[in-house]
């Protein structure tokens, strides 16, 4: 090479768009390099002459980068910054080098040169594709001691980290009107053009500049300009206006329902110091109203006997390290090739000092135009040839060169071997969006078809080859006033997929087709012979197209050869499916957030602080920390809670209600909504007053239950249980989206707006009405179920006249940021007229008293409204709501299921288990016949008993009855009662 070099011997002057004086130190296998800023771990590697950088997971062979950007197989490398900052399998063409960065090879023991795994290449014969379906079933018992440790030994190939993970991540959502997935020509100018419209746009790319065919392409230029150049000042442009967000170093890898997009931003992997304050990386879930996808092609690789030594990469990816990094791969480079696009490689090496040893065309006729260059430049040019073997152990160092069809071959020395087999359009994305592809006969490409969302397929994904049409392509996508043109030196023709010339048909040779999974021709082949014909069934088989690259360069040519091997046509063989993440994504971007203490978060009412000074006991009740009981000095629990009770009905208690869900369902069809969504009605429920409500499922079934108070014509408070509060608010809103959408309605969920107190017992008036503004709360003007909005110590506040205990109830709301204050106000009221706090313990005896019962605790997904007593919740007059044609069916009509009773022990002490089995003889032999089971079971001080609720086959039929409980140790009779035990005739509730 003639060219002179200068940090690193294979680092070209003047060559690439790095700056020398920029400079980063890393170690490699703890050998020190130094890196120029803005080097991947592979640019700086090569321009140190280092082409072995890893081992191949099942064969262990040596293993060179490939590629220069994120469909990468072969260089995947343990990254670190200290013990604690490590992450394996990254791609070494795409992490960035940053000053002191520790870089490991991976599996390979002791060392990368040598490696003992390597044994496996040797006793390959063994190892063909699907031999882990054949192998390891016998004996029986190696399998625990023997086969299952090795193999889980051998499996993976990096080493996770055991340390906790110090850094933090950051999780974002935005909306946009327009997305552009990739930063080449066709995304910058779709986004140009959408930006001149006013619109909102976010432009994504995963690379640290933009440019995307322009970071190797030096020949193509836009509007006069150079094309990176153009590029980088598009990109100045879009930064500058104030409707656009361009994002690099940022990979869109999911693409969603209802144009919901996933992305990881690479906040701080290439800074040698990041601040504490930023993010490692951040999640973006983006919801965009149209979606462009410019997300390019990829090169293909040729398919030939030892196509993966090191040194050995596809021609655009030496074309970046010379252009952009300003390296050569090699002293004296080999070029193997199907299409136009690996001459102009050639091209640029030889105009940079570099030996090109020859250029070997497997078509007889490849493009007249770079053939003419490349011999201009004195350039060897063998068509009508295949390379049909290489040498070389640790690097190549000569390839195989025969006439196709002729048993001739000429070795030609060379340190490195570049290949094409043409592009491959980017359609993960398109794919994932479940847009349906077709295949282009001509061009042997799957290209973009039918789109089920709105999104819109442009330049090379879309298979637009020609420049002009992709910049007229683009532009129409973005929609506005954008003038683009280009031109570019070479026209490319060409291109192949499947087997080369030098693949072989025998069952020897290694003609690699997934570089990362070892699975070569002749695995697809033997999985063809083996029975499997649908190419879903030989990816598994082989394993092809299965790495962390997910066949970004695989899966083209499986296709091809599998379809070879069954005489059928491409598309009859099917295509494997693309699926999210389109490259890996870390946990930690994926968790953010959501560890330590907030993996699980607790949730606190605005009350919590008073309850914990007054002595709660708390109790997780899903994620909130709710009060379960107050003790006092010298009680336990048991203590405690009678107390609680006895107060309650003696006096008051005030309890901390602001876990239940709320939802505002408010606009002029709110009643009607409702009645569709719940079994009773709501456009007979005058302003003013309130109403008990079941919602039951499709099926017929009790699916959550609450208080609705109606504030106004078109205005609905909605209780709902506590655990219920999101799943119902999913349910309102997916019947209002998708089965009721031209109602006018519109949902709130207001669970955390209020803060809600509940004053229970007969002196409930007494306590709040001094401290309610303009509201008379006499029985006649605000008799039960009765609810209105005032004013509270001065604060706005819904007052509900309701009761969960059978006893006079109000429950105040008032906003979350008063509700301390009012609670404080209450409560010292309260204590000092004799009443006391209360927990949900309490809470569930007294509503267990009167019969009320609790979803989820006395129902479990199979209880009907009429199995829990309350018919009289389902209105006789509607004609439609969700569940009616499920409560009709013969089976939730028969009178002997499993209905709600109450249960009441012979010896009145015993406290039933709930769960426990209810049956009618104990004496029957196993297996017994269960008739139902405990549901609730609690210790009564108001009764001086046990009291149970039971669901009974046949239940109310029962009444007086003898049934039996066996307990661990006992048996224990129960007599079948109704379910309110205290105050029967529920005049209490209206003192």
């Amino acid at each position: 090479m003639s060219s002179s070099r200068t940090i690193g011997d294979f680092r070209i002057k003047g060559a690439g768009r790095l700056t020398p004086a920029r400079t980063a130190r890393f170690t490699f296998d703890g050998k020190s390099y130094t890196a120029l800023e803005g080097d991947t771990v592979a640019s700086a590697l090569l321009a140190n002459g280092v082409h072995l950088m890893g081992r191949s997971f099942k064969y262990h062979r040596p293993r060179g980068v490939l590629s220069a950007g994120a469909e990468e197989p072969n260089a995947l490398i343990d990254v670190a910054r200290d013990a604690a900052r490590r992450q394996p399998n990254v791609r070494a063409s795409v992490q960035e080098v940053f000053d002191g960065a520790i870089i490991r090879s991976q599996n390979r023991w002791p060392t990368l040169a040598f490696d003992t795994g390597a044994i496996n290449n040797l006793l390959s014969p063994f190892f063909a594709a699907g031999f882990y379906y054949k192998t390891f079933m016998w004996p029986k018992e190696a399998w625990a001691k023997l086969y299952e440790p090795i193999i889980r030994r051998a499996a993976g190939l990096g080493v996770a980290p055991t340390e906790a993970d110090p850094d933090h991540y950051a999780n974002r959502f935005a909306h946009c009107d327009v997305l552009v997935a990739g930063a080449g020509i066709a995304g910058l100018t779709a986004a140009l053009s959408a930006a001149e419209t006013g619109v909102e746009v976010i432009l994504v790319d995963e690379r640290a500049e933009v440019g995307g065919a322009l970071l190797f392409d030096g020949t193509t230029t836009i509007n006069g300009q150079p094309g990176f150049e153009w590029a980088q000042d598009a990109a100045a442009r879009l930064e500058a206006m104030p409707n656009v967000t361009v994002l690099t170093r940022t990979t869109v890898f999911g693409y969603y329902n209802h144009n919901f997009i996933g992305l990881v931003e690479r906040v701080t992997d290439h800074l040698p110091n990041p601040g504490r304050h930023l993010p490692r990386e951040r999640l973006w879930q983006v919801r965009a109203k149209k979606v462009v996808l410019a997300t390019g092609a990829i090169e293909r690789h040729m398919v030939f006997a030892n196509n993966d030594r090191p040194g050995i990469m596809l021609a655009s990816a030496a074309r970046t390290y010379l252009n952009h990094y300003g390296v050569s791969v090699g002293a004296k480079v080999g070029v193997y090739t199907a299409h136009d696009s690996a001459y102009e490689a050639a091209i640029d090496l030889k105009r940079a000092g570099v030996d090109i040893a020859a250029i070997v065309d497997c078509r007889s006729e490849p493009g007249e135009a770079v053939v003419t260059a490349a011999r201009s430049l004195g350039i060897e040019v063998l068509t009508g040839h295949s390379v049909v073997d290489t040498s070389g152990r640790l690097r190549i160092s000569s390839m195989t060169v025969a006439r196709n069809g002729s048993k001739t071959n000429r070795k030609i020395a060379v340190d490195a071997l570049l290949m094409s087999g043409g592009w491959t359009p980017s359609v993960h994305l398109f794919s994932q969006s479940r847009g349906k592809l077709k295949f282009d006969k001509a061009s042997d490409r799957f290209l973009p078809d039918l789109h089920v969302q709105d999104c819109v397929s442009i330049g090379a994904c879309n298979g637009t080859d020609d420049l002009s049409a992709l910049l007229a392509e683009a532009s129409a996508a973005g929609g506005g006033p954008v003038s683009v043109s280009g031109t570019s030196t070479f026209a490319w023709t060409g291109g192949m997929i499947g087997a080369a010339e030098g693949a072989g048909k025998d069952k020897t040779v290694k003609a690699f087709v997934d570089f990362q999974h070892d699975v070569t021709a002749k695995d697809i082949r033997l999985a063809v012979r083996e029975g499997m014909h649908s190419i879903e069934h030989i990816k598994r088989f082989t394993t092809n197209g299965m790495a962390s690259d997910q066949g970004k360069l695989s899966n083209m040519h499986g296709l091809a050869i599998a379809a070879e091997m069954l005489g059928r046509e491409i598309p009859q063989v099917g295509l494997t499916t693309f699926r999210a993440p389109y490259t890996p994504v870390t946990y930690g971007t994926l968790v953010a957030h959501s560890r330590g203490d907030l993996f699980d978060p607790a949730r606190k009412t605005p009350l919590h602080g008073e309850l914990a000074k007054a002595g709660a006991a708390f109790e997780d009740v899903g994620n909130w920390k709710r009060a379960w009981y107050f003790p006092q000095r010298g009680e336990d629990m048991a203590a405690a809670v009678n107390r609680e009770c006895r107060t309650v009905r003696a006096t008051a208690g005030v309890f901390d209600a602001s876990t239940l869900g709320k939802i505002e369902v408010v606009g002029p069809d709110a009643a009607i909504f409702l009645n569709l969504l719940y079994t009773n009605a709501w456009d007979t429920l005058k302003p003013g007053k309130c109403r008990y409500g079941i919602m039951t499922r499709e099926d017929g079934f009790i699916y959550d239950d609450g208080v609705v108070g109606r504030l106004a014509e078109d205005r609905f408070h909605v209780t709902t249980t506590t655990g219920g509060a999101p799943r119902v608010m999913a349910h309102m809103e997916d019947y209002l989206q998708t089965e009721f959408p031209d109602l006018k309605v519109w949902l709130t969920s207001t669970t955390e707006q209020w803060a809600v107190i509940a004053v229970q017992g007969p002196k409930a008036r007494d306590i709040i009405a001094p401290l309610v503004d303009g509201l008379d709360l006499s029985n006649e003007a605000f008799p039960h179920m009765s609810v209105a909005e005032c004013t509270m110590m001065g604060v706005p506040a819904r007052l509900f006249r309701m009761s969960f205990t059978g006893e006079l109830g109000f429950e105040v709301n008032v906003p979350a940021d008063y509700g301390a204050a009012v609670w404080k106000a209450i409560s010292e009221r309260a204590e000092g007229m004799g009443a006391c706090l209360y927990g949900t313990e309490t809470m569930h005896v007294l509503r267990a008293e009167k019969g009320y019962i609790i979803v989820g605790q006395d129902t479990d997904g199979t209880v009907t409204p009429d199995d829990a007593g309350l018919s009289w919740a389902v209105s006789k007059k509607k004609t439609d709501f969700v569940g009616i044609r499920g409560l009709k069916r013969p089976d939730l009509m028969r009178d002997n299921r499993k209905q709600l009773v109450g249960l009441l022990t012979r010896d009145p002490i015993e406290v039933l288990e709930e769960g426990g089995q209810i049956v009618a003889d104990p004496d029957q032999p196993k297996p017994m016949t269960m008739l139902g089971h405990v549901t609730s079971a609690y210790w009564s001080e108001n009764l001086g008993r046990s009291i149970a609720i039971g669901l009974v086959a046949g239940g109310r039929a029962r009444m007086g009855e003898t049934l039996y409980v066996p307990m661990k140790d006992k048996v224990v009779e129960v007599e079948v009662t109704d379910m309110v035990f205290f105050d029967k005739d529920g005049g209490r509730i209206h003192g």
